[in-house]
């Protein structure tokens, strides 16, 4: 847990991603990264020297078959409140529209639904579960398919909502947060989607997997390469205490990443 809530604090200081009297909702959706941003934040919570209040949101996309009960369970356990959004997502996708590559589409329609839920409740910042993996990957989506240099960023202000989303696990790679999950039991929700390992996101994430093998290091020099060059936004300060401290995981875009 220590070294796990290290990074994540130095990635929140890093970035400036939390000020004080920040009420942030966190886009949970069952997944193990999501899960485990929620966990970091509530203890973060404890002592961190800006207090914040946190409140988890869940998107049921009306696919049938996942039960968000253990994720409620879990945040009433943590003190944080939870709110499930229903929606008719997978069914417009997969039934009236009947997509053959839906991420891109699914991505947007999750965040309007997301959007509008937290606006609605007052709240103009969220938490997003995207980790290390998740920007190299993405960096190297656009790469491939787009022929651009491009990512997500760690802190983006949506002007048309107001809304501020931060990214607090830019320096947690998948690995390690794969064995925290399953260290602490986390409540992970089956993913019910069709589409769920059959995008071009697995196909980067094989290829990543594959060059790293071979290339010791390449998803850490990568990363790193995205904050010197720097991506808009991705720039942090000398002084920072990390770019490169990274877990092995043995410590412990827009296709949509799984959380």
């Amino acid at each position: 847990m220590q070294k796990m809530l290290s990074l994540f604090r130095s990635c929140v200081d890093d970035y400036q991603m939390i000020q004080k009297g920040d009420r942030i909702a966190v886009g949970v959706s069952g997944g193990k990264d999501s899960l485990t941003l929620l966990v970091l934040l509530a203890e973060l919570k404890k002592f961190y020297p800006r207090p914040f209040e946190l409140e988890a949101f869940s998107v049921d996309m009306g696919l049938g078959g996942m039960d968000f009960s253990p994720v409620a369970a879990f945040c009433e356990r943590l003190g944080v409140p939870f709110h499930k959004i229903d929606t008719q997502i997978g069914p417009v996708l997969f039934e009236h529209r009947k997509e053959k590559n839906p991420c891109s589409l699914c991505a947007k329609m999750r965040r309007g639904a997301l959007g509008k839920a937290i606006t609605e409740a007052g709240i103009h910042k969220i938490a997003l579960g995207h980790h290390r993996d998740d920007a190299v990957e993405t960096f190297l989506m656009s790469l491939i398919y787009e022929g651009r240099i491009s990512c997500f960023e760690p802190v983006t202000y949506l002007d048309r909502t107001g809304v501020t989303q931060i990214r607090p696990m830019l320096y947690l790679s998948e690995q390690a947060v794969v064995h925290f999950a399953e260290r602490y039991q986390l409540p992970v929700v089956h993913n019910t989607c069709p589409a769920d390992k059959h995008t071009k996101r697995e196909e980067v994430k094989e290829l990543v997997f594959a060059l790293n093998g071979r290339y010791p290091g390449l998803k850490d020099k990568v990363f790193g390469a995205m904050q010197r060059y720097p991506l808009s936004n991705w720039g942090i300060s000398a002084k920072s205490t990390c770019a490169g401290a990274l877990p092995s995981g043995k410590e412990a875009v827009e296709d949509c990443p799984s959380h």
